[in-house]
């Protein structure tokens, strides 16, 4: 077996001596050293997609706003994407900018959210990604606001994100074959810890994301999926270049947040070196919150 390791080596040796002479030979030196850079560079361009596959993605509230830019940023990653949205009009457009798959469906309905996401997993075998984005605020002096409005803030905004996360982890429970990745990224809101007036439905609704985080976190590790919740700051959906000077000033970073602030949050987190990242919120609000504000 030696003698013959040492054979194999020697031939090997002599083929890349006879090559490196015809290339000196012919004056084909650099053709040949460009030739192994681009030989390199399809080298780490295949790898790079093995190690980065495709992935099934689904977002809720993905017609506009931070939805709509989460949407764009995975199907400008090359995922697999589809969204669901109440409504038609910019869910259809979205999903023709785009190339996602778009579903009509008020979150608040139970079945049809269920029936959205069974298609989804019928379709494609699996989710390997899910994006509670859906939201909806409906501020009102608390004398004003009913107990329905209440519970239909919560229906949307946190009742929604149980049931997505619930159906995905009854799925990878009956697969045979376990599937070694997940993500669930649920969109939370600085509100989550501070408040004004009048706000008691979402602040309750995004305090309850913020706990269902990490206890879907600890519920869901068994079947590979990790799941961390973001909390936005002020993010400018629409007419950024019509906010006043002060709206940016008063930020730490100089600036209002864009949508694509948190799209670039959620393909960090869904980075498959990125799974030691589990149960937390990671607050993007140009610094907001660390700020010490007093009237004077």
């Amino acid at each position: 077996m030696a003698d013959n390791y040492l054979e194999k080596q020697r031939e090997q040796y002599e083929a890349r001596k006879a090559a490196w002479k015809q290339a000196q030979k012919y004056g084909k030196k650099k053709s040949a050293t460009t030739h192994t850079v681009v030989k390199s560079e399809q080298a780490t361009e295949t790898k790079s997609k093995a190690e980065n596959p495709q992935r099934r993605v689904f977002v809720t509230g993905g017609a506009e706003g931070i939805g709509k830019s989460i949407v764009e940023a995975f199907c400008q990653a090359r995922n697999q994407v589809a969204f669901c949205d109440i409504n038609e009009v910019t869910g259809q457009q979205t999903a023709k900018e785009t190339g996602a798959i778009f579903y009509q469906v008020d979150a608040s309905d139970k079945d049809a959210l269920e029936n959205c996401m069974q298609q989804i997993l019928k379709d494609w075998g699996d989710i390997d990604i899910i994006i509670n984005n859906v939201g909806i605020s409906k501020f009102s002096p608390i004398t004003e606001t009913s107990v329905e409005d209440f519970d239909k803030i919560l229906s949307v905004n946190l009742r929604a994100a149980f049931i997505t996360s619930r159906l995905l982890a009854i799925h990878r429970k009956a697969q045979s074959s376990p599937n070694p990745y997940g993500r669930i990224i649920n969109i939370c809101s600085t509100r989550y810890l501070m408040s004004e007036p009048g706000s008691e439905g979402y602040a309750a609704s995004k305090g309850g994301i913020y706990s269902l985080t990490h206890a879907l976190a600890l519920s869901l590790s068994e079947y590979n999926i990790t799941v961390n919740s973001i909390a936005p700051g002020w993010i400018q959906n629409h007419d950024y270049d019509q906010l006043r000077p002060e709206d940016h000033s008063q930020h730490p970073s100089r600036r209002v947040g864009k949508p694509e602030d948190i799209a670039r949050m959620c393909l960090f987190l869904c980075q498959e070196e990125n799974d030691f990242i589990n149960g937390e919120n990671m607050t993007i609000d140009g610094g907001m919150t660390k700020k010490m504000i007093y009237v004077e």
